[in-house]
């Protein structure tokens, strides 16, 4: 990991690179305004995360970045959803308000992302058996009226389960859980099949590492 506090060119290279290879692999994003609002997005959620790292060491923001490609390129879904993607953790995890988020990016944006971080403060420590990881499956699915929350949640453990080889033992083990159990069937569920076998793959790899 990192000791680096503060990004250096190295950092901001990385994060501008990032950035042009989300946009310039855009799908279904040609609306009117589509790309002013996902660089609006990007901008609010790189200011917010400025200066943070994941336990690899990486700038934060690359993560939101992934998880916003993954849910365009690999799930399908536009604008709205990129430029939520990019920004599912600025309410849980920085000083950006979800009164912030419905100022500068309006109500729909600020739903999306109300939802998805009630599914983060919602969920059990512990609820990683087989009826808890069931009733939770459920919860999530009731939990918004717009799908793409959960959509943008699968997403987010995707891009997780890619990167999980930077935690502590424990935490892998717990990650891995929740995902066979709560995330791969509910991929599964919603048609999301390659994602579905991904998930389970990866979960296995640390399950099961012998």
């Amino acid at each position: 990991m990192s000791n680096k506090d503060i990004f250096d060119e190295e950092d901001k290279k990385l994060i501008k690179a990032e950035y042009e290879s989300l946009i310039n692999n855009l799908q279904k994003c040609k609306k009117p305004g589509d790309r002013e609002l996902i660089e609006k997005a990007f901008n609010t959620a790189n200011e917010a995360h400025w200066n943070m790292r994941r336990k690899s060491g990486e700038p934060y923001i690359i993560h939101p970045i992934q998880v916003a490609k993954i849910v365009n390129q690999e799930i399908g879904l536009g604008a709205t959803s990129v430029s939520t993607a990019l920004l599912h953790d600025v309410v849980e995890d920085t000083d950006y308000k979800l009164d912030d988020v419905r100022r500068d990016f309006g109500d729909k944006i600020a739903s999306l992302i109300d939802g998805l971080t009630k599914i983060s403060n919602i969920y059990s420590k512990d609820s990683t058996t087989s009826l808890q990881a069931q009733n939770f499956r459920k919860m999530m699915l009731t939990i918004s009226d717009d799908l793409r929350v959960i959509l943008i949640k699968i997403a987010d453990r995707l891009h997780n389960m890619r990167t999980l080889d930077s935690l502590p033992e424990y935490k892998k083990m717990k990650v891995a859980g929740e995902t066979i159990y709560i995330y791969a069937p509910l991929a599964n569920r919603l048609g999301l099949y390659s994602i579905k076998t991904e998930l389970e793959d990866l979960s296995f790899k640390f399950r099961q590492p012998r």
